[in-house]
């Protein structure tokens, strides 16, 4: 099914913030008459402009996001790999040039971040900048305030490890959630729940963990860490892992799908197990786990090929049957997760990050549709965020991505590989993959990111900042102590209570 809105886009951009509180007080009425005129086809004089008119929503959005700084809730998007272009090529193939993503391109503050990583203790250019970063050094980053290492999980550039914005939001005694459609114990979700040296210690079975495991005296696997830290709600992939056994500890002989269990995790497996439940909390955390991988993508992949973005016409994105369907949409796992988290019971707030894994995924592998519906899955998940934020009145909604990827919509043939795809314009978008050859892996690039929020705390997204500032902007906003004592190792194989390394809570 093709997603198409061809609605005339109308928002308020990064210029017209400062002029917004102005704008607010006069257009009133008149502003709402406005909006509802028709819009001038784009070959007229004003036809493209995007700013012509401000409905009151978008005020409203707006005032909400600059009246006070502190929120009750926060919920982190996050697309993996969803550089400008990603969401140019998106918005371009789904909505055509003058269309928006109702989510993603809904959010009233808008501002830049950068994204280097460091090189590590023991790198010859150890401490310097390693300017295209992966996404576990990058998701570190927003997660503790550090920068570290490619490959790093919640740990330095010395091997020390930082506390996460999860993590400190348990300690202060809020709901906790992470959700993902990767496995769970990929990067993104992981540097919330874990602090190993390297990504690929998923499992006690991974040879990747070295010090870190349980056998050699360290503080276990990303998954095994993930049960020790206990967020409220884990939503996911990732389950051919929890049918590792463990080699130490107290469950030592058990798979972790069965220390899950002893634990007293409710796991969840399909849908309808994840519909019937209706609480989450210490007691009973929830662990839905729906592929044993990642999620399969919503669209069927397409084949770049070399000159293939000179193809005079395009093709058409297709569904994927094998998609897991009603009730696992990213959007569903974001309604499920807030609900759960925003339980009447619980008076405390809560967090939760929310990754849409794929948009990296399928542009490693030079399929332009199945980033498409990637950007787009995530797109519904901020849309299911933003509305519970309108409502709610007390939440901070940010999105944001990891890093920069290969995608660029261009001219004509390039010398790289390519895809043309049919617009709802019916103009041809011709996107060009130039950083790798046919079957290889397309690169990450540098370049810095959009960043954009709503709600309390919204405006210090605004300008250029750093993704480490996303974690201060968090922090401060939940009002967590950033030196908070979390019990788990400071540095690796030096055993459990340590305090953290603490930091300021300033910017």
């Amino acid at each position: 099914m093709r997603i198409i809105d061809n609605r005339p886009a109308r928002r308020i951009g990064i210029a017209g913030a400062a002029l917004a509180l102005v704008v607010a007080s006069t257009i009133g009425a008149a502003g709402a008459a406005n909006a509802s005129k028709r819009q001038p086809a784009p070959d007229e004089t004003g036809g493209a402009a995007r700013n012509t008119s401000v409905t009151k929503d978008e005020q409203r959005m707006l005032q909400d996001s600059l009246k006070k700084t502190k929120a009750k809730n926060v919920i982190l998007l996050i697309g993996d790999g969803m550089g400008d272009s990603e969401i140019t090529v998106a918005r371009d193939y789904l909505h055509g040039a003058g269309g928006e993503l109702p989510g993603i391109d809904a959010l009233p503050v808008t501002g830049q971040y950068t994204t280097y990583s460091l090189y590590p203790d023991g790198h010859a250019l150890a401490g310097k900048p390693d300017y295209v970063p992966d996404s576990a050094a990058t998701g570190t980053a927003w997660a503790t305030g550090t920068k570290s290492y490619d490959g790093a999980i919640g740990v330095d550039i010395h091997g020390d490890a930082q506390a996460s914005l999860l993590e400190l939001a348990k300690a202060k005694g809020l709901r906790t959630g992470n959700v993902s459609t990767a496995e769970i114990q990929d990067a993104t979700p992981a540097v919330q729940l874990a602090h190993v040296a390297s990504r690929g210690c998923y499992g006690p079975d991974s040879a990747a963990c070295g010090d870190d495991a349980l056998i050699a005296g360290g503080a276990g696997s990303i998954t095994e860490q993930l049960l020790d830290t206990r967020p409220d709600v884990t939503l996911g992939g990732g389950a051919a892992t929890f049918a590792q056994t463990a080699k130490a500890g107290e469950w030592e002989g058990l798979t972790l799908f069965e220390q899950a269990e002893d634990r007293g995790y409710q796991v969840v497996r399909d849908a309808a197990s994840l519909a019937a439940v209706k609480r989450a909390n210490q007691e009973r955390p929830v662990l839905g786990l729906f592929a044993d991988g990642n999620f399969p993508t919503r669209f069927l992949p397409t084949t770049a090929t070399v000159g293939g973005s000179g193809a005079s016409s395009g093709e058409v994105c297709q569904e994927n049957p094998d998609a897991l369907g009603e009730g696992l949409g990213l959007a569903d796992l974001t309604e499920k997760a807030i609900s759960l988290l925003n339980e009447k019971r619980a008076k405390q707030g809560f967090f939760l990050q929310v990754e849409g894994a794929s948009i990296d995924k399928r542009d490693h592998a030079a399929d332009a549709c199945g980033q498409i519906g990637e950007t787009a899955d995530l797109d519904e998940a901020v849309q299911a965020a933003l509305a519970f934020a309108k409502q709610d009145g007390d939440t901070l909604v940010i999105v944001t991505a990891d890093h920069a990827h290969t995608s660029q919509i261009v001219d004509g043939a390039t010398p790289g590989l390519g895809t043309t795809l049919t617009t709802p314009e019916g103009s041809p978008l011709r996107i060009s993959y130039g950083t790798a050859a046919a079957g290889g892996s397309q690169q990450h690039t540098g370049a810095q990111l959009r960043i954009a929020a709503y709600g309390p705390g919204a405006s210090n997204v605004l300008g250029l900042t750093d993704q480490t500032d996303t974690f201060f902007t968090i922090a401060n906003a939940l009002r967590l102590d950033t030196g908070a004592r979390v019990d788990w190792p400071v540095k690796h194989g030096e055993g459990r209570g340590k305090p953290w390394n603490s930091r300021g809570s300033g910017r």
